[in-house]
């Protein structure tokens, strides 16, 4: 696979996507006054390229950097995990923990169930809009957590958000605004507890410190001693639950 940078120029705008071998791979461009350097990094579930450069950065110093880190991105999709399709008898995670999931088109709402053989989903309804109905009980499963969490860490700052969002977001787990309007993915809820933890205490911090300084992740850590090990989780599984296509079948 080949970026095709070769031809870049002090004139040449960074390209909005990359075209590879296996196809178009979108290109993020993101101008921070704060930046230092160039830092590159591949969207969750290699949904594109994400670059974080110093607002002053000239496009073809970009396009350059791009180019030499090639084989890096090249490395990174080829270890990207297969996606795993939710249908009748597959098996997915929620709360760290496997669960089946089981078409039931008897029932008119889903419900977990657990027993010695592990967790259950059961899905009932028209078998066409079963993939949807597993992502609508996760949704709520996460809302329910992420409230519990949030409010836990709201206390703790003396903050209270204005808004909890829910969306299936690719380039960030969570976000928070100036007003603490918060957001974060829904599939958050397929990982271990104190790894939701972490990313709602992580947004939380925010309340007070709306920067990645000392003064936040020591915040955060007071807020999550469990931090370390929610960081590490999702960078090393985090790509695992992006895996997990809630396309029809």
């Amino acid at each position: 696979m080949k970026f095709l940078l070769r031809r870049a120029t002090a004139d040449l705008p960074v390209p909005d996507r990359l075209e590879l071998a296996g196809g178009p791979l979108p290109v993020t461009v993101r101008r921070n006054p704060r930046a230092k350097r160039i830092i590159l990094r591949l969207a969750p579930g290699g949904a594109g390229v994400v670059v974080t450069a110093p607002r002053s950065t000239p496009a073809r110093t970009i396009n350059e950097f791009l180019e030499r880190h090639r084989g890096w991105v090249e490395g990174r999709l080829a270890r990207i995990p297969a996606s795993i399709a939710v249908v009748d008898g597959a098996t997915l995670q929620l709360r760290g923990e496997a669960v089946s999931l089981v078409h039931r088109p008897d029932l008119r709402t889903s419900r977990f169930e657990s027993g010695e053989a592990g967790g259950r989903l059961l899905i009932g309804g028209d078998a066409r809009h079963f993939a949807r109905r597993v992502a609508d009980a996760l949704k709520r499963e996460a809302r329910r957590d992420l409230e519990a969490s949030v409010a836990r860490h709201a206390a703790s700052v003396g903050l209270q958000p204005r808004a909890i969002t829910l969306k299936d977001t690719r380039s960030r787990w969570g976000s928070c605004t100036a007003d603490r309007r918060l957001a974060f993915s829904w599939r958050i809820v397929m990982a271990p507890p104190a790894v939701l933890d972490y990313l709602a205490a992580h947004e939380v911090a925010h309340f007070r410190e709306m920067n990645h300084g000392p003064g936040f992740w020591a915040l955060c850590r007071d807020l999550c001693p469990e931090m370390d090990f929610g960081r590490d989780w999702l960078k090393r599984h985090g790509a695992q639950l992006h895996a997990i296509d809630f396309t029809p079948r």
